[in-house]
Parts: C-alpha cells; structure tokens; sequence
C-alpha cells in the first residue's frame, strides 16, 4: 500500500492508521452471493478507488462500510463515524443550505450556536458562504454538491465514502469539484473510499485503484506517484492496465 506521496503532499508525515476496513467480506441478498471475500482497506489520508462494472458490488461494499448493512460475515473496523456523499446531492428542499448541513451534525452533542458555526466553517470550505440561506432548488448542480460535501464533512470525519459523487455533473464541474476534493483532503487528512464508473477520475484522484467484479476483488493497482499531473503516458499506463482488468478493449 502507498501512503508516503500524499503526506508528503502535505509535508507530513505517512499516515498507516486504518481510516475504515473490510475483511474478508461476504454478503448475500437471498441465494444471490453479492459480495465474496472482500477485503478493502482505507489508511488515514489516503485516497482508494473502487472501480467496476454496473452490478459489480461497488456500492454494497460502500454500504457495507458505512455500516448501512449490516446482515454480513467477515470483519469492519471504521475509525468513527463515516461520513457519505451520493451522486445525487439528497438535500432536503424545505431547509436553507446552511440547516441542511446542520443536519451532519445530529450526532454530534453541541449546542445549536456550536452547531451554526460549525456549518458555516464547512460551507467556508466549499466557497459557499453567500448561499447559506438559499433553498436548495435554487442551487446549481454544482453548489448542490458543494452542500452535500459540507454536510459530509461537517462532522470532522476520519473516513469519506463517496458513491460517484461527481458523475451527474457537466465536465468543467466535475473537474471543478475533483479540484475541491483534493482541497479538502490535503487541508483535513481524512480517508476517502471513491466509488467510480470512470477509470480517469480513479486513477487521476487515487493512491491505490480496486476493481472489482461479480462481488470479488480482482485486480489492485498501486500508483506509486499519485496525482501527477498528465502527461508523457504516465496515465495512459495506469487507464489500459484498468481497462484490461474490466474487459475493455482499447
């Protein structure tokens, strides 16, 4: 596992502590085995992409972590609270953005001013200050994630799970966003699990990329020099080598 290039993206150093962790993981839905021996591990400060077809699994392992299911064998360990993301940003329409994030908070023992202040902090984080008191319905697709991620984030987690929480957006957003990520990520440490159709985010965002297929893992890749910027075939590599794995001929 590699966890030395992004401490040292923030002059830090490697962190090897599990943010979460599934051990050899299986789980059913009646007689269909959906998940067989997973076992995928998130080390604080790091970024994992979980790759793979429509009905691999990606997302019943995110629940799986997430403590959303729980009827499964084998082992979770998550460093507290984990906080989620969707692809489509789930906010509630009759609250402002700025109670909507709030709504992170409702584990958290704090007093409704603490509570306020807090949001304010995250939404700072995502440049959106100013839209505090909007309605959700009056967001961009962009600001909308913006809130979903200040809402994920609200709670300080050790661990982010996102489920292709960039993919509903236009191009220039995406990338917009993926930039905003890494922000986030460089200034607070936390662990990210990024569920993700598209093998360019993975290998653009990820210091480790898993693909899985039918419910296993079937191959892991290792970006020793993760989040270089492209360029003289170093993801052209990393993206035929994935694609290969998923049975894509390019």
């Amino acid at each position: 596992m590699t966890t030395t290039s992004h401490a040292a993206e923030r002059g830090t150093a490697a962190h090897t502590t599990a943010a979460g962790e599934l051990r050899n993981v299986n789980k059913w839905y009646g007689v269909h085995h959906v998940l067989t021996d997973v076992s995928v591990r998130v080390a604080r400060g790091e970024i994992v992409a979980l790759i793979g077809r429509s009905g691999s699994g990606k997302s019943t392992v995110l629940r799986v972590l997430a403590g959303l299911s729980t009827d499964h064998t084998g082992d979770r360990a998550v460093a507290g609270a984990p906080a989620l993301a969707f692809q489509e940003p789930r906010l509630f329409p009759w609250r402002d953005v700025r109670t909507n994030v709030v709504y992170g908070l409702t584990r958290a023992r704090l007093t409704r001013a603490e509570a306020v202040a807090r949001a304010d902090r995250a939404l700072a984080d995502v440049g959106l200050s100013d839209r505090a008191a909007a309605w959700p319905l009056t967001l961009s697709g962009g600001q909308a994630q913006r809130v979903s991620l200040a809402r994920a984030l609200v709670a300080e987690p050790t661990l982010l799970l996102l489920d292709e929480p960039f993919g509903a957006l236009d191009a220039l957003t995406r990338l917009s966003m993926r930039t905003l990520l890494l922000d986030l990520w460089r200034e607070h440490g936390f662990g990210v699990l990024l569920v993700t159709h598209d093998v360019d985010e993975a290998v653009a965002l990820a210091d480790r990329v898993v693909v899985l297929e039918d419910g296993a893992v079937v191959h892991t890749l290792d970006i020793p020099d993760p989040r270089r910027a492209p360029g003289e075939g170093y993801t052209d590599r990393y993206r035929a080598e994935l694609l290969d794995k998923l049975g894509v001929q390019i």
